[in-house]
């Protein structure tokens, strides 16, 4: 954690101890929470916490390139503190969101009027199904 706090101080951050706490409970975090989610987490340790630091704080990091914003949620934007090229499977029943490490670039075949309009230079593919979780709760109905 120490590397990191060094190189958020480089980028110009300001760390308050509110800040730090934001950047611990992100740290190695694969639930991709939603600012609401980190706000109650933190708001324990840190009761004078408000929600717009941490509001502020995820999109000071989004903007840095240290956090991905997920907009994969109709309902609020989730975050995830792994920013190496990934994709996501989401439940549709209970929103839980996993990471998937395959790259499909390879794989994926685009049109030629598109090819000839863009450079892809990324991409990113949502999966969307029941988690095991929720079919073992629904077939125990």
């Amino acid at each position: 954690m120490q590397k990191q706090i060094e190189k958020y101080r480089k980028k110009g951050m300001k760390l308050t101890p509110q800040r730090l706490a934001i950047l611990e409970y992100l740290d190695g975090n694969t639930a991709h929470p939603t600012a609401e989610d980190i706000y109650r987490a933190v708001k324990k340790k840190h009761p004078t916490l408000s929600f717009a630091t941490v509001y502020n704080t995820l999109q000071a990091l989004v903007n840095m390139g240290e956090v991905m914003e997920l907009t994969i949620d109709p309902e609020r934007k989730h975050f995830d503190p792994d920013t190496t090229p990934h994709h996501h499977v989401i439940c549709t029943r209970c929103g839980r969101i996993g990471d998937v490490f395959v790259d499909y670039s390879r794989r994926l075949e685009l049109p030629e009027e598109v090819t000839r309009s863009f450079t892809v230079t990324s991409n990113h593919i949502d999966f969307y199904g029941v988690c095991k979780n929720c079919e073992r709760k629904r077939r125990t109905k």
